[in-house]
């Protein structure tokens, strides 16, 4: 192996240690206990390492939420393809991405309540792309003429759903019929 090629391991593997210690400070404690000198701290390597692999603590939030799209786009591309029709699929479609939310909360926060470095749209990184790729296959059978801001609009209602169940504003109880209306609303009242 060449000095370059073990430099190159080496760096990629520091950045996978930021990445993977920032998530779980953040799992564990939320996202204001991680600052670039308490994960220095906690991975042993001084603040300007940290600062050669990401510009600070937004962008080690991007990697964190750009890798949560990767992992949020598998989850609803799994629950949608074991599903088999369309209707199912809404419904085991929003179910994943409320269990996302509310099992990986730091990892949801990161791509949807921080400040991050991250463009989307058009030039949004591929797993911002394909995550919602998933959500726009997933309506698309139900869509008019513009699946795009049908899924956005959908997606907006689940994500409202995600953010007021997690902050405890909605009734637990009522968790399952909350899917059922959101499932009857956005599959233009077809049920099963």
């Amino acid at each position: 192996m060449s000095a370059t090629t073990r430099r190159e391991r080496e760096r990629s593997a520091r950045r996978r240690l930021i990445i993977d210690t920032a998530r779980e400070m953040a799992e564990d404690q939320g996202w204001d206990a991680v600052t670039v000198r308490k994960l220095a701290d906690q991975i042993e390597y001084s603040q300007p390492v940290l600062y050669s692999h990401f510009a600070g603590k937004s962008a080690i939030v991007s990697a964190v939420a750009e890798e949560g799209c990767a992992e949020l786009a598998a989850i609803t591309r799994r629950a949608r393809e074991e599903a088999g029709d369309p209707v199912l699929a809404v419904a085991a479609v929003a179910a994943a991405y409320l269990a996302f939310a509310t099992e990986r909360p730091a990892i949801y926060d990161a791509i949807f309540g921080m400040e991050v470095t991250l463009e989307f749209g058009p030039a949004a990184p591929q797993p911002l792309k394909d995550a919602f790729a998933e959500l726009e296959r997933t309506f698309a059978p139900f869509t008019g003429s513009d699946a795009e801001t049908f899924t956005e609009v959908a997606w907006s209602s689940l994500h409202g759903l995600a953010a007021l169940d997690r902050g405890k504003r909605l009734r637990p109880s009522h968790r399952d019929a909350r899917l059922k209306i959101f499932v009857a609303q956005w599959t233009k009242g077809r049920s099963r």
